[in-house]
């Protein structure tokens, strides 16, 4: 029996098992829910159990386990690291909805459940093909091992640490990840770079208290005119950042890739009027893909003081706050770009204000180059499944602990996607495409048959 005729067979089963998963609402931003994150770790391990992985443990970290399981019966065969999360976002707004987020559901050949695409669904394809392997072969073409977290979705903070401790135990050939989606239905993607990630909050002050604008107007300095005028020196009128050092460690894009990137064959005008938008906007000499998937950015999260109720209140304000991130490439370090941001806040303060800086989050950018031989096999299985050889794409967005399993464990890192880009996640109606579903199963056993 091939292993198409396999998948068909087991379809519904395999189907009513992820709903099982799937009705667990493991939201690990929510201290209400640590039982129900605890409870989906155990069914991971019981799932990993009975597809045959050994050594199967649930560790408890200071927040939610990370599940880990091994099969190392192929001597002298590659070792494959799968790594996934089984926590999940927030449900709300919940009456946006069309059916309930832990009452999975099928309607459409998809499935509608919070983590259906992130990161649940596609981490129990990894299960599945494992699990068919051994029942259909008796064995696997590697060896193979599971690091699977309850806190990506809290950006992973005991992780790294896990990591470290347990570097020998995790010594593998190639991370495989399945986070990320397809460029579009039928046209699969491997993603070769994720941008990094930092951010800080900015306050501004001035007198010691809200001022009357009659009695005080003109005299005195105003803290939102302050933040307004220090925040527009951050860009130049061509869309670049105006921080003194902040493309330093950006490498230029190589023709390689630039040629990738028009594969993606994206439609700006179309995109431009989906949005609603006059025009699009970036750094000059860019396309839009480049500009969100491979360039670094500086972007106002929120900007915000003084009067915002209904009608007015005439007022000067004392205070004002700006929240920034940034999307880092390359070789920036999220620390030194930080530290380059506070320098050029506290050299144009305006007159007669005060400025404190708050530095938050860090994660590093991560980068694969495409001639590994890892990603080849990658291109191989998807081409050999979906009929059609994936482009290489870098995504806009961050998923730092990526970064980490590179630099720690010093093996390159798959990234082996089959969600889509429409699919909610982290929104309402989230859902996993079943074509990707069964067509998923079939890449990943083919891939650890090329591995």
């Amino acid at each position: 029996m091939d292993f198409k005729v396999y998948f068909e067979n087991l379809r519904e089963q395999h189907l009513n098992e992820l709903k099982e998963w799937l009705s667990i609402p493991s939201i690990s931003a929510l201290s209400e829910h640590k039982s129900d994150v605890l409870r989906a770790a155990d069914w991971l391990a019981d799932s990993l159990s009975k597809a045959g992985l050994e050594n199967v443990t649930v560790h408890q970290t200071k927040g939610h386990p990370i599940v880990c399981a091994d099969h190392l019966h192929a001597p002298g065969k590659p070792t494959v690291l799968v790594y996934g999360h089984y926590d999940v976002q927030p449900v709300d707004p919940l009456h946006l909805w069309e059916t309930p987020p832990f009452e999975p559901t099928i309607r459409e050949d998809k499935i509608y459940a919070r983590g259906a695409t992130d990161d649940k669904g596609q981490v129990f394809l990894h299960i599945k093909a494992v699990e068919a392997l051994l029942k259909q072969e008796k064995e696997l073409p590697v060896n193979i091992k599971f690091c699977i977290e309850g806190e990506e979705e809290v950006t992973s903070p005991n992780l790294p640490t896990f990591l470290e401790e347990h570097r020998e135990a995790l010594s593998a050939d190639v991370v495989l990840i399945s986070d990320t989606s397809l460029l579009e239905k039928g046209k699969p993607a491997i993603c070769v770079g994720l941008r990094g990630l930092c951010s800080l909050d900015v306050q501004i002050t001035t007198a010691n208290t809200d001022l009357h604008s009659g009695t005080f107007g003109g005299g005195v300095p105003n803290a939102l005119h302050a933040i307004v005028s220090l925040l527009s020196t951050l860009h130049d009128d061509k869309g670049q950042v105006s921080v003194e050092g902040f493309y330093a460690d950006v490498p230029e894009l190589s023709p390689e890739m630039r040629a990738e990137f028009v594969k993606q064959a994206i439609d700006e005008k179309k995109l431009q009027q989906d949005l609603g938008l006059d025009t699009l906007y970036g750094e000059e000499g860019y396309s839009f893909v480049e500009r969100t998937g491979a360039r670094p950015t500086l972007e106002l999260n929120g900007v915000y003081g003084g009067f915002q109720g209904e009608g007015s209140k005439t007022v000067i304000p004392r205070e004002a706050h700006a929240k920034i991130t940034c999307r880092l490439v390359g070789h920036q370090d999220p620390q030194d770009i930080l530290n380059k941001i506070e320098r050029h806040i506290h050299a144009n303060v305006p007159v007669g204000a005060k400025v404190s800086v708050v530095q938050r989050e860090k994660g590093n950018p991560f980068t694969m180059d495409t001639s590994s031989p890892m990603l080849q096999k990658a291109a191989d299985a998807f081409n050999q499944v979906y009929g059609v050889r994936p482009v290489f794409t870098k995504d806009g967005g961050s998923i730092p602990i990526v970064e980490t399993f590179g630099r720690l464990l010093h093996v390159p890192v798959v990234l082996m996607g089959f969600g889509l880009p429409d699919e909610n996640l982290h929104a309402p109606n989230e859902h996993f495409n079943l074509d990707n579903f069964d067509k998923g199963l079939l890449t990943i056993v083919e891939f650890l048959k090329q591995v």
